[in-house]
Formats: C-alpha cells, sequence, structure tokens
C-alpha cells in the first residue's frame, strides 16, 4: 500500500505492520472494527451476535453472526497475525450448530444483541427492512444448507487454504479476507483484501444460475406477491389520476410493497405502503448521509405542531438514531391481500397521501435552504455530480 503525494507528484510505501506489535487484540480491536463496519467484507451484512455462547450444551462462542441479503447466515471468524490451524474446524462447528436455529431463534438472538447494546428497536422489524420485506411472516431465514463462513486473519496457514480451497470445490460457501495493518507516522490504516475466492472468480464458483433463481423466487412465495402488488398499485395510480392527484403522475405501477414519488429534493420522497396488513403514507428522509437526515428532521420536529394541523392528525415521528433513514408516517389496519378490502384501502391512501402532501409541501424550501446552510460545500459538490435540486 503507498501513500500518494499529490504536491510531489510521488507515492510512498506504507509501512506494514503487525496487529501484536501495535497491541492490537482480536475481540478488543479487529472484531469491533468489523462489528460496526461489516461492508467493510465487501457487501451489505447485518451484524445480529457478537461473542455468541448460546449454542446447548456446548462451551463454544463464535466471534460474529451475521445476516445477508438473502437471509443467510453468515459466521464470521476473526484471528490476528495467524490463522492458525483450527480455524476451519472452528467455523464449519458454528457452521453446523447454526444450522438448526429457526427464524423464531434467529430474531430472539437479534433481540437480545440489541437489548445488550442499547438499540431500543424491535429485531423482527430491523430484519424486515434489512431484507426488504413488509411483513416478518413472510421473512424467510437460513434455510437449508445457506450457513456461510468468513475467516479474517493476517496470514493464512497453508492447511487452512487448502481446506478452504476443497471445501469450495464442494459448494460450501467460504471466504478469506486478509487483514493487513499499515503505519505511516502516527497513521493508521487497514486493509481488507479478499484472497479466497478471487473477487473476481467468486461470482463463477458460487454464483447461481437464473434458473435457480426463480426457483428460488417462486419457493419463497414472491412471485404471487408481486403479481397482487402490481394489480394494487395499478389500480391506486388510477384513482390517484381520478382524483387529481398530480403526485404521482410519472410513476409506474411497481412489484414492491411501496410506492415512492418524489419531494423536490434529492433522498426526500412520500411513500404509500401496501402491507399485508396496513396501508401506510409515509414522508420519508433518505439522503445520502445519516447526518442530513436527521438533520431534517430535527428541523422538521420543530414545526411538528404546524405539519400535524396541516395533515389533520397526528403522525408517528420516528427518528430511528441507529439507521441512516428518517421517517414521518401515519398507518391504518387493513387485511390487505384481501381485494375485497381494496377500494376502501386505495380511498384511504388517495386521502391520505394528499393531506402528507399538503402538510409537508410547504416545508419543502425550508428544507432546502437548511441543507444549503448546514451543508453547503457538500451540497454544491452533489448538485454537479447529481444535477439534483437539493
Amino acid at each position: 500500500m503507498f501513500r500518494i503525494d499529490n504536491a510531489k507528484n510521488r507515492i510512498t510505501r506504507l509501512k506494514e505492520v503487525r496487529f501484536s506489535d501495535l497491541g492490537f487484540s482480536e475481540r478488543g480491536h479487529l472484531q469491533e472494527w468489523l462489528a460496526n463496519q461489516p461492508d467493510a467484507l465487501g457487501e451489505e451484512l447485518m451484524i445480529i451476535q457478537k461473542e455468541f455462547a448460546g449454542f446447548d450444551d456446548t462451551k463454544e462462542r463464535l466471534d460474529l453472526l451475521a445476516l445477508d441479503k438473502s437471509g443467510a447466515l453468515v459466521i464470521i471468524e476473526n484471528k490476528l497475525d495467524d490463522s492458525g490451524r483450527d480455524v476451519v474446524w472452528q467455523c464449519l462447528k458454528y457452521a453446523s450448530y447454526c444450522s438448526t436455529l429457526s427464524k423464531s431463534t434467529i430474531a430472539e438472538m437479534y433481540q437480545q444483541f440489541l437489548d445488550r447494546e442499547g438499540i431500543k428497536e424491535k429485531a423482527q422489524d430491523r430484519i424486515c427492512q434489512f431484507l426488504g420485506e413488509e411483513d416478518f411472516g413472510e421473512v424467510i431465514l437460513n434455510t437449508g444448507s445457506e450457513q456461510r463462513l468468513i475467516m479474517v486473519a493476517a496470514q493464512f496457514r497453508k492447511e487452512v487454504t487448502s481446506t478452504v480451497l476443497w471445501l469450495l470445490k464442494h459448494d460450501v460457501r467460504v471466504q478469506c479476507f486478509k487483514a493487513t495493518p499499515f503505519q505511516h507516522d502516527d497513521l493508521l490504516f487497514l486493509n481488507l483484501e479478499q484472497v479466497i475466492p478471487l473477487a473476481e472468480a467468486q461470482e463463477l464458483m458460487i454464483g447461481i444460475s437464473e434458473k435457480e433463481k426463480e426457483e428460488h423466487s417462486t419457493e419463497r412465495g414472491q412471485a404471487t406477491r408481486h403479481i397482487l402488488r402490481m394489480e394494487f398499485w395499478t389500480k391506486t395510480l388510477e384513482a390517484l389520476e381520478q382524483a387529481g392527484i398530480t403526485l404521482y403522475e410519472n410513476v409506474n405501477a411497481s412489484r414492491d410493497h411501496w410506492l415512492n414519488a418524489g419531494a423536490g429534493i434529492g433522498g426526500v420522497h412520500y411513500a404509500m405502503i401496501f402491507g399485508k396488513d396496513e396501508a401506510r403514507v409515509e414522508f420519508v428522509l433518505s439522503g445520502n448521509t445519516k447526518e442530513k437526515n436527521k438533520v431534517l428532521f430535527d428541523h422538521l420536529t420543530k414545526r411538528r405542531e404546524q405539519i400535524e394541523k396541516m395533515f389533520g392528525l397526528p403522525l408517528e415521528w420516528r427518528r430511528m438514531d441507529d439507521n441512516k433513514v428518517s421517517a414521518i408516517e401515519f398507518a391504518k389496519v387493513f387485511e390487505g391481500y384481501n381485494r375485497e378490502n381494496w377500494p376502501e384501502m386505495i380511498a384511504w391512501l388517495v386521502d391520505h397521501i394528499r393531506k402528507l402532501e399538503n402538510a409537508f409541501k410547504p416545508q419543502i424550501s425550508d428544507l432546502r435552504q437548511t441543507l444549503r446552510t448546514k451543508f453547503a460545500k457538500t451540497e454544491s459538490k452533489d448538485e454537479k455530480s447529481s444535477g439534483e435540486d437539493v
């Protein structure tokens, strides 16, 4: 790894060091870094347990347990300067233990983790949000032999790499990441590099064919829900047009359980939600940084009384401090998948998305000004790069 000296137009090699020489520990440092920045492993993962020792009749304690975007459990085992010879055996044991975990057990484990971390949210809600599902009853976790293994170390012994390559040939989903610390004066850097399988070859080695993807999707019942949602949103858009509401005039029906319409600011939008058990309207702050979204949310909170007076009813204000996104919403219980309820449900959405737009539209100008005032330099760059009105 090299440091670029732009002024001199030169590069300087950084000094590669050992974790032990820096005084870093496996649990106190490497594990904490990955727990708080799991996307350092090259994908979006959600950590659901740390230092977990809840396996019956064993004293085993796995480092990190995560979910990936497909609902598979990911066992993450961390070592420092040397992987040791038993890391593969450890991971396989943990995978075998985790293979028996049911969906409800996984949610309970995650809730314990959230409670211990002081995060006051429901595990089931966070899992649904992460996987893009509207209802926990529709979520499928940890099916079959989908468990994955990730090993992280500064060096991997040959007996480890040989075993890992053999496991890959037998369709066990395993990855090795080389973690290398570097030092330059008082600055420290960490490089995480996937060494097995090579990143460019991974898709070929463990990818799923299009046919298998379609079968997997059908097995989860998604196809039926997609058809249902397309039909519902088509009817809803027709009702919005008939009611003279132009907010969604450039939006097409979708197979998703949500339908968004821009609010005139990048990352800020109105949303209608078609749920199995409810209908919901939302004003969503989902810009490119968590800081901006929270600033805008706090700005709106100061005008809560005025906004709710315009809307006509109390709204639910969800700052969600641990998430990038914030939302202000209003919902009503419906049996959404019963087509007989659709006329009432659609009429409710049409009425309340109109009220939501009327309540928040007067705030848009102030929100733009807030962004320009607090993030002037950043917003100027965003306008040039994206062309969005901020």
